[in-house]
């Protein structure tokens, strides 16, 4: 349910738009100056103003200029009994979305809101696709080993030494490889990244050289390989240590000469490209194991990076928990929630056996089903089967959910998200005012959750 504000210092038009606003299902305050309104905008989050211009005290246009501050994205509805065509083109000037006179014309009014409503969702989701597509996260933590991979960062990014990248799943491995990419001389130009361990050892080349139209049965038409999408950047291959002997061997002449050849082609290709690789094996064990080449080995790991457990720098963990924190709800639009120092400590307690990736999915089990602190009972609570020393008294035994029911983590959020509301609201006898107040979330947003999952109040 949208929020709207109305600012007008008429009674009657304010009652009139209220009325009118309200039948359409909207969420309505009013206020009768500009100074009030701003207030208003400073404590709420509202979806669309309408806003008068000629006031006392403080006029229509300045509530929109200072408005804008508060708020860059907010839609503003400028109204006035006295439009003139400068004064339109001022107010558009200003960043309002629309100028309507009055008496609005109630198809007119209802047309352009529920447009300017839309304009404004549609800002806001491209602001979060694009921040989430195009953010790089900081390398979090102040620990010894976290400040020796940073240094080494700066001092490598700009040469074109090839870097070997180890360490555990979810450790922050592909972060670093992108620090190296965008610190680089090539960070405007492409980075290129293939999951070795993902792709089937028949396919491999062909994802990494390309090939030629008929060069096997499903080869349909041309490919172009990695190698050649990546030249004049970067190409990181991830889990390296899972590549075939006879996809290492064109690796290694491609890194020795700058030149590949397509699957079924006999042209060479000339590319220019560094390349950064990584594994969460002991290459030296697979080398004297016959599945790794050692003169391969000896190309990537002119630089090693190692990138220590989660487990070994526990002093991150609370910057690392608050900084998630912040990021999952601001995306959520949400408040941010306060971890508490009882509650960090019991996540510096945890084994983390799934490294930062885990910690990241912990602190979002957390934000969905704790209230508006994050206690150590929290923690305990809600913590991953397992992960917990074997002195604690919530062990997996304890933990009553079947979550073998779950096929993925959005479904075990859906489910969590349903219980915790639906307990909250028989808490509050179903008063979903002070329940929206209770879990820190707009009264609308509660309204779309109850419609979402079906719940009804028992009779």
């Amino acid at each position: 349910m949208a929020k709207i504000l109305i600012v007008d210092d008429e009674r009657a038009i304010r009652n009139t738009l209220r009325e009118i606003l309200e039948y359409e299902e909207y969420q309505v305050d009013d206020v009768d100056n500009g100074a009030d309104a701003l207030e208003l905008i400073r404590k709420n989050e509202y979806d669309l103003i309408l806003c008068d211009i000629k006031m006392n005290k403080m006029d229509g246009m300045e509530v929109l200029s200072e408005g804008l501050k508060i708020q860059p994205d907010l839609p503003f509805i400028m109204i006035s009994g006295h439009g003139t065509v400068e004064t339109a083109v001022e107010a558009s000037k200003k960043g309002a979305y629309d100028f309507i006179t009055k008496p609005p014309d109630l198809n007119r009014l209802l047309l352009t809101v529920r447009n300017a409503l839309e304009r404004k969702n549609l800002v806001t989701e491209t602001k979060v696709l694009k921040r989430k597509a195009s953010r790089t996260r900081e390398i979090l933590g102040n620990s010894a080993a976290i400040q020796r991979i940073k240094d080494t960062i700066e001092r490598v990014a700009p040469t074109e030494a090839r870097v070997l990248i180890t360490g555990a799943n979810g450790s922050g491995k592909e972060l670093v490889a992108r620090w190296l990419h965008e610190k680089s001389n090539r960070g405007s130009s492409v980075l290129v990244e293939v999951n070795c361990a993902a792709i089937p050892s028949e396919l491999i080349e062909s994802e990494l050289f390309g090939h030629e139209k008929g060069s096997f049965t499903s080869a349909i038409k041309q490919r172009i390989g990695k190698f050649e999408q990546a030249s004049g950047g970067t190409l990181f291959l991830d889990e390296i240590g899972d590549m075939s002997l006879s996809a290492q061997a064109k690796v290694l002449r491609a890194l020795q000469e700058n030149k590949v050849t397509r699957v079924g082609g006999e042209k060479e290709i000339e590319v220019d490209v560094r390349v950064i690789a990584a594994t969460n094996k002991d290459l030296q064990k697979e080398i004297e194991a016959g599945n790794f080449r050692m003169d391969l080995y000896h190309r990537l790991s002119v630089i090693l990076i190692h990138v220590p457990h989660l487990t070994e720098r526990k002093e991150d963990i609370p910057m690392i928990a608050q900084n998630f924190c912040e990021e999952i709800c601001k995306d959520y639009g949400m408040p941010v929630k306060k971890i508490n120092d009882a509650a960090m400590e019991a996540l510096q307690a945890l084994e983390w056996t799934g490294n930062i990736r885990e910690l990241r999915n912990m602190i979002e089990r957390l934000i969905i089903l704790s209230d508006k602190v994050i206690t150590d009972k929290d923690v305990k609570a809600y913590a991953n089967p397992g992960s917990l020393s074997s002195g604690s008294e919530n062990s997996a035994s304890n933990n009553h959910t079947n979550f073998d029911q779950f096929t993925n983590f959005q479904e075990y959020k859906d489910f969590a998200e349903r219980d915790y509301i639906k307990y909250k609201l028989e808490k509050n006898n179903w008063n979903v005012s002070k329940t929206a107040d209770d879990i820190d979330i707009q009264r609308s947003h509660l309204y779309s959750k109850i419609e979402k999952y079906g719940l009804k109040r028992a009779d």
